[in-house]
């Protein structure tokens, strides 16, 4: 459905381009009373490229940059440690107390019940941020190396105008080389409430879009980012919102024609730890087609739900799959990716496709 560059004329499957913190979680616990914190690596763009090679098996990199010292080395550690490509992170002098440059973290609680999850950033002045245009070489990347896919996002935009002009620099590179370009709008009003709000956001990434085919992000994501007005979403997803979900797309696809596939997630709170999940895509020769409801899924850490979705559509569209088997891929692979803890997922490429196709959590022995 989506053309991609041949395996073999590549380096990579896919590259993905954003910040990846320290994240500091403290269990069952909660930040404010924690005496101990468990050390995971994550970050928005960066999940979608771990779980293409941790769960599907393909080859993935990340472009981020890191302050050198040794949380910096930790956070290099960690990404080693998931198979990613190290070989794009550029390394920016520490000054010995983070005064010009440090690297990004983030404490991170579960919640659990009635109790919502909660998460504290730390991560102005980052290394990524301070990331300017012209440092990478997008063409010796994109076209000696070659890479398949390129994923990015709307929180890494939103970490400086540096960010959005290095995010375009790459995506208009990415394209003239015949790379396909995925991009997560991933609205945070926190990201963007100090560089102009959602008025600012909404010119960053309608000027980003230009560059995508895949347009990934929930339905309060096309809202706040893009400015497309989506109707009521029954919380509890007790009805499918198809006709909302439809005339959001078509104002999509009539203003911005060149997207390939547009696909959300639909996620309904009961309580933290008891979600409804469901996903949506579209593309123009399919129209708009869901996953399984999944309905009073347990959660166990909803943070990365998001990115599993990511991961499994876009591993789906690489292998050439149609969109209905990658939307089930996605949607199957971001449950899974709550049951787990940390940012990144935990599953198998064999739980994915058993799940999406109809399996369930009886006992393997």
């Amino acid at each position: 459905m989506i053309e991609t560059r041949p395996v073999e004329e590549c380096e990579l499957d896919i590259v993905a381009l954003g910040e990846v913190m320290l994240r500091l979680d403290p269990g069952e616990g909660r930040i404010r009373t924690a005496r101990r914190f468990e050390a995971w690596e994550g970050g928005g763009e960066y999940n979608v490229a771990r779980g293409m090679r941790k769960v599907f098996g393909l080859r993935a990199g990340v472009v981020t940059a890191l302050a050198d010292n040794e949380i910096g080395r930790l956070v290099e550690n960690l990404i080693m440690q998931g198979g990613v490509d190290t070989s794009m992170i550029r390394w920016a002098s520490y000054d010995g107390i983070g005064r010009s440059v440090r690297n990004g973290l983030n404490f991170t609680e579960r919640g659990f019940g009635v109790r919502g999850a909660v998460g504290v950033s730390d991560r102005a002045h980052t290394a990524i941020s301070q990331l300017a245009p012209g440092t990478v070489d997008w063409d010796d990347l994109f076209g000696r190396r070659g890479v398949r896919w390129l994923h990015t996002g709307g929180i890494y935009a939103a970490l400086s105008e540096n960010a959005a002009a290095v995010a375009e620099e790459a995506m208009a590179a990415a394209q003239k080389h015949g790379t396909v370009v995925s991009f997560d709008l991933n609205y945070r009003p926190s990201l963007w409430a100090g560089i102009g709000g959602q008025e600012f956001a909404r010119d960053v990434n309608t000027r980003l879009a230009s560059h995508v085919d895949v347009m990934i992000g929930n339905e309060e994501d096309f809202t706040a980012s893009l400015g497309f007005d989506v109707e009521h979403v029954d919380e509890h997803l007790r009805e499918l919102p198809m006709d909302s979900f439809a005339a959001m797309v078509g104002t999509v696809a009539e203003k911005m024609p060149w997207f390939k596939v547009v696909a959300t997630t639909l996620r309904g709170v009961h309580s933290a730890s008891d979600n409804d999940w469901q996903a949506i895509a579209w593309s123009p020769e399919t129209g708009v087609l869901q996953s399984t409801a999944r309905d009073h899924l347990a959660v166990y850490d909803r943070v990365g739900g998001g990115d599993g979705f990511a991961s499994g559509l876009v591993y789906g569209l690489l292998e050439g799959e149609e969109l209905q088997t990658c939307l089930d891929y996605g949607a199957a692979h971001g449950a899974l990716a709550m049951t787990t803890p940390g940012d990144t997922s935990m599953a198998s490429r064999a739980e994915v496709l058993a799940l999406a196709g109809g399996g369930s959590a009886r006992v393997r022995r």
